[in-house]
């Protein structure tokens, strides 16, 4: 990548790309790991506008910027819950989600936790595995009715 990744906190204002991003990551990453159905039901979290708002305002919510453009975005929730991290599809594999997994995880430090813990995908646990992050346990999550698979993972700071 030419242009440097550049973090900072979302604002409300960012809500439509970060929105398009989950969704699209979702439609076009996710679409090998899960079927038609869940992948609908689980992009549809974009069309949630509160809890997009809430998430900016109550997390500590960082987006990847290159050319002023969004590309990614991560939060943290409870001081060491790892509860999204979301890369444009056309961004995939370029450092931006390492980047900002390092700097979520440094929040975690700074906020006294030794442990990072977050419930990751099927096609996220290669990226999380390759970052030292442990299986706790594989679950099955109940999304409006359609169950799907994922893993609890954690990592010692």
């Amino acid at each position: 990548m030419k242009n440097p990744i550049e973090i900072r906190q979302a604002t409300l204002e960012d809500i439509p790309e970060i929105t398009s991003i989950f969704r699209n990551t979702i439609i076009h990453i996710n679409k090998k790991d899960y079927s038609e159905k869940q992948i609908k039901i689980w992009a549809s979290g974009a069309d949630d506008l509160e809890k997009w708002k809430e998430r900016i305002d109550k997390f500590y919510f960082i987006v990847a910027e290159v050319d002023h453009h969004i590309v990614g975005f991560a939060y943290l929730k409870n001081g060491n819950y790892f509860d999204g991290l979301f890369v444009h599809k056309d961004y995939q594999r370029q450092g931006i989600g390492s980047k900002l997994l390092r700097i979520i995880e440094s929040q975690v430090m700074s906020n006294d936790y030794q442990v990072i813990k977050s419930d990751v995908s099927k096609t996220a646990l290669p990226f999380f595995d390759n970052k030292y992050y442990e299986v706790i346990k594989k679950q099955k999550k109940n999304l409006k009715g359609v169950v799907l698979e994922n893993y609890l993972v954690e990592k010692m700071l």
